[in-house]
């Protein structure tokens, strides 16, 4: 209950003269474009996920792909910052502009994905997801998402504070299947619920436990985890 009055002090924040055609139209547009980005990933997806053995295609395909992912999973958690943005600057692009800006932080990040990622084993995953696991719980992590939380002085700066604090999330998509809608899905539930309420260490601890739970679990019997490894033959441990 507390959890949702401070997200409604923020919304009625941000929108300061409550009701004006510019904060709907911005909100409008937000909310529509992170659908029609769900729709388009969801379309470039199909087919796509091998579980850990997903290949990223070619550069073009997989930069389409990522950008329209990030779009889809990061808009909704970043209405807050959109919504205070157009109501501090007053202008017309001051929505669209701080969007895109803040989607092209992740696109970068999709560059370097691009650039590091290989078809692994289940070793690897499990390891990653682990690692992302006890970053929840780092004084790094606890900064950059109260940063985001904090008024944003441009797409950019929000995106890099975002980055810091949904970079082992992230991290756990590419393993387990950067193709996967079922886990954009859920990862994405999790990112917009961690910038739209307040931390909570119990919740935190929990979040964190049970992602060191699924790391254990890939690494001691990744045929419990659906959709991990592809059905076609045996996988590679590492």
């Amino acid at each position: 209950m507390v959890a949702m009055t401070r997200l409604h002090y923020q919304l009625s924040d941000a929108v300061s003269s409550r009701g004006t055609a510019r904060t709907v139209a911005a909100l409008t547009a937000t909310l529509g474009a992170a659908a029609l980005c769900w729709v388009v990933a969801i379309d470039q997806m199909r087919g796509m996920d091998l579980g850990v053995a997903t290949s990223l295609g070619s550069f073009a395909f997989f930069a389409g792909s990522w950008t329209s992912m990030m779009a889809a999973m990061m808009l909704p958690g970043a209405i807050p910052a959109v919504l205070r943005r157009t109501d501090a600057s007053g202008g017309v692009l001051a929505a669209p502009v701080f969007a895109a800006s803040y989607i092209a932080i992740w696109a970068v990040v999709g560059i370097a994905v691009y650039a590091l990622y290989r078809p692994h084993g289940t070793v690897a995953a499990g390891v990653v997801v682990i690692a992302a696991g006890i970053y929840e719980l780092t004084p790094i992590k606890r900064h950059f998402r109260r940063q985001c939380h904090e008024n944003a002085r441009s797409g950019l700066v929000f995106g890099l504070d975002c980055v810091g604090s949904s970079i082992g999330l992230m991290a756990m998509l590419v393993v387990l299947g950067v193709m996967s809608v079922t886990w954009m899905a859920v990862i994405a539930v999790v990112v917009v619920a961690q910038k739209l309420l307040p931390a909570r260490a119990g919740v935190d601890v929990v979040l964190a436990v049970a992602i060191v739970g699924l790391g254990v679990v890939i690494l001691a019997a990744p045929s419990f985890i659906p959709g991990l490894m592809p059905t076609g033959g045996p996988m590679p441990m590492m």
